[in-house]
């Protein structure tokens, strides 16, 4: 392998890596969205995989079909930036539409009171939410709203993963292509993405672990992780549209 190689090889491991971790929307929304969902580690681990293979493959595809079709690299980042703008557009709204989900579904679950009288005159005053032994009608119809976001929420998440692109890769993939060493694109991708994934999860578990160790006074916020998760969206829309992230 020649230097030049090597030192593409390298940069494509160092981009992925910082690529990934100076991007909120690579990590935050599993974390949160895992928490609002109560998914299992190996559920999250599966979705985040998923998610970062759809992420990576949609741009190497559209590298290697530049390379083939011999575009310009100012092409290749033009239809790059529009589907990142589709993307973060697309997280924002999905985001708003969940944060409005989740705080009507908190409200629904507020701890109330109920007075009971008992025979002998004696009252007491019950609190309780709305879920376990004191489900309502409406509140079943909720819950299985509820199960069924939660069933979706992984396939919104990949959808919006393909569309966002993976802005530094086209110009590392340019490279070797125009060298016509084919087998220094196949490094470059494999290496890219082998990074990017890795850094994806190991971010989402560490961060994941660590809101599981959150003080017992955020128990009272439970309630709250649906609109905490599209709060989260929104913002990782926006820093990817606005911010350049």
């Amino acid at each position: 392998m020649s230097n030049e190689l090597t030192l593409l090889t390298l940069t494509a491991a160092s981009i992925g890596f910082l690529h990934t971790l100076l991007g909120p929307d690579h990590y935050l929304p599993f974390v949160f969205m895992a928490q609002a969902g109560r998914w299992s580690r190996t559920k999250t681990v599966a979705v985040t995989l998923a998610c970062g293979v759809g992420h990576v493959l949609s741009s190497v595809v559209l590298g290697v079909a530049g390379i083939a079709l011999g575009l310009a690299v100012s092409n290749l980042e033009a239809i790059q930036a529009v589907r990142g703008q589709v993307a973060g557009y697309v997280l924002i709204a999905f985001g708003l539409v969940y944060l409005v989900w989740g705080l009507r579904r908190a409200a629904r679950q507020r701890p109330h009171s109920h007075f009971h009288r008992h025979a002998d005159g004696t009252v007491h005053v019950g609190l309780h939410v709305h879920q376990g032994d004191h489900l309502h009608v409406h509140t079943v119809e909720g819950e299985s709203r509820a199960a069924s976001v939660a069933r979706l929420s992984p396939w919104f998440l990949f959808t919006i993963f393909v569309f966002g692109p993976c802005e530094s890769l086209i110009p590392l993939l340019m490279y070797p292509a125009a060298r016509g060493s084919y087998w220094g694109v196949a490094l470059v991708t494999i290496t890219f993405a082998a990074v990017t994934l890795a850094t994806m999860l190991a971010a989402v578990l560490v961060c994941a672990a660590g809101v599981k160790r959150l003080p017992r006074h955020f128990a009272g916020l439970e309630r709250y992780t649906h609109a905490l998760a599209g709060g989260t969206l929104a913002f990782c829309g926006a820093a990817i549209q606005f911010l350049g992230l």
